[in-house]
């Protein structure tokens, strides 16, 4: 699917943008070692029956992959920007819920997938169904949103603050 301008803007950490960054790099500089693989397990004969070969297209197909999501990613990010309102939820902010039914409030980041691995905290996606139905909601308010099961969850807004990494 080609990148569309109204694509959603993922919120990132300078340490979280500057590692991606870096994995990019280590990626596009791995491009001439890459190829020289495939051409050396090329040279080994017979296409059919070359494992290695087809390990090394296969592994160059994963990293061609990763490129392109890493810089339609960086594209599109915001680096550092601290949502601008305490209190209401949105991605980046740091969000403490109470389900409905529970006794025990939950704390988790409205961010991205690649945010999990920095951020110390659970990271749910802005746009999944909960991060969905939080963004802009305010503190006290109560939401609803249908899990992937057909379920109908309420939530409540605890509080919302920005996230400092």
């Amino acid at each position: 699917m080609p990148p569309t301008e109204d694509a959603p803007v993922t919120w990132l950490t300078q340490e979280a943008h500057d590692r991606l960054s870096a994995e990019l790099a280590d990626l596009i500089a791995n491009r001439p070692i890459m190829a020289k693989e495939i051409n050396d397990r090329r040279e080994e004969g017979d296409l059919k029956e070359n494992g290695g070969y087809h390990a090394a297209r296969e592994e160059q197909g994963k990293q061609e992959g990763r490129i392109v999501q890493l810089q339609e990613l960086l594209r599109r990010a915001k680096v550092g920007e601290a949502p601008v309102s305490d209190g209401v939820a949105g991605p980046g902010m740091l969000v403490t819920v109470r389900f409905d039914g529970d006794d025990e409030d939950e704390t988790f980041l409205i961010g991205s997938r690649e945010e999990a691995q920095t951020a110390g905290v659970d990271v749910y996606s802005a746009a999944s169904p909960l991060g969905v139905a939080l963004t802009g909601s305010r503190e006290g308010d109560t939401v609803e949103y249908e899990t992937p099961t057909g379920k109908i969850m309420k939530v409540t807004l605890v509080s919302a603050k920005p996230f400092s990494g």
